[in-house]
């Protein structure tokens, strides 16, 4: 199977070109090609399919093998892929995602190389039974829960995939390894929760650490990102538009009226065959 391996803000994932023929077992391949010691080493696979309602389509599968349903940093590099491999030669596309969910993005091209793109990632979602969580009221938006022996206050959003976004002073130190499998798998999340902890610098700047569902902690979240900084404006906290500085770079959001838009980087790797 031939790949490109790439990465947003270090946010890696395995790309395939689909356009032509699908692949077998997705969800198997997703599975070997992640491992980090016998496989290639990502946090998952995504595919680029052809679509009959958008320019492509992206198909996500986590390091677990399970689907996804959205990747903010995933999307941005199939833009990157299909216009450097010249699948399109245009500046602005759309990009189908699980669930018939449409995103529009913008390339920034330099040297006929994409290095950049901005997405549309869409109005997020607080209705507490669309994310969904339960037992925690229409909308959870700065409610005080227990989790793991501590009290967080926490404010739930779907991106087109949900997220618990947490506040914590000290998002260097946390042992997120402890934590954030007790969120994922809370029983208030019946499709499990990606949680973002997040300490607000000032009305600018969030950093923040992502433990995503199924890949476990990573050093990026482009949904998460947005979340987050839906979150923080929502709760007062923050600015219509924000830096969101994580493990593996900075993301630039902004909350306008209607939806969220995200800037970020798209890296290209390396390319390969794998034997499956």
């Amino acid at each position: 199977m031939k790949f490109t391996k790439m990465h947003g803000c270090g946010n890696d994932y395995i790309y395939v070109d689909c356009t032509q023929e699908p692949l077998a077992d997705p969800n198997g391949v997703a599975l070997k090609v992640s491992d980090r010691h016998f496989g290639i080493g990502s946090d998952g696979l995504i595919l680029i399919c052809p679509s009959d309602r958008a320019d492509f389509r992206m198909a996500m599968y986590n390091s677990d093998g399970s689907e996804g349903a959205m990747c903010g940093n995933g999307i941005r590099c199939v833009a990157k892929f299909c216009y450097d491999k010249g699948l399109t030669d245009k500046s602005s596309i759309s990009v189908e995602a699980k669930g018939g969910m449409i995103k529009y993005l913008d390339l920034i091209v330099e040297n006929n190389v994409v290095t950049k793109v901005k997405v549309d990632m869409g109005t997020p979602v607080v209705k507490a039974e669309a994310i969904p969580v339960v037992g925690l009221g229409s909308e959870v938006i700065g409610v005080p829960v227990q989790v793991g022996g501590q009290e967080w206050t926490m404010t739930c959003v779907s991106m087109g995939n949900p997220h618990a976004v947490v506040w914590c002073d000290d998002v260097s130190g946390l042992k997120i390894g402890d934590i954030g499998p007790q969120f994922e798998s809370h029983p208030m999340f019946p499709d499990r929760v990606n949680t973002e902890f997040a300490n607000v610098l000032d009305r600018q700047n969030i950093q923040m650490r992502v433990w995503e569902r199924g890949a476990g902690e990573t050093l990026a979240c482009g949904t998460g990102a947005c979340a987050t900084a839906y979150a923080a404006y929502r709760n007062g906290l923050c600015d219509r538009k924000v830096t969101i500085h994580l493990l593996g770079g900075d993301l630039e959001i902004e909350v306008t009226d209607s939806s969220i838009l995200m800037t970020g980087p798209a890296t290209t790797v390396f390319e390969g065959e794998v034997i499956l």
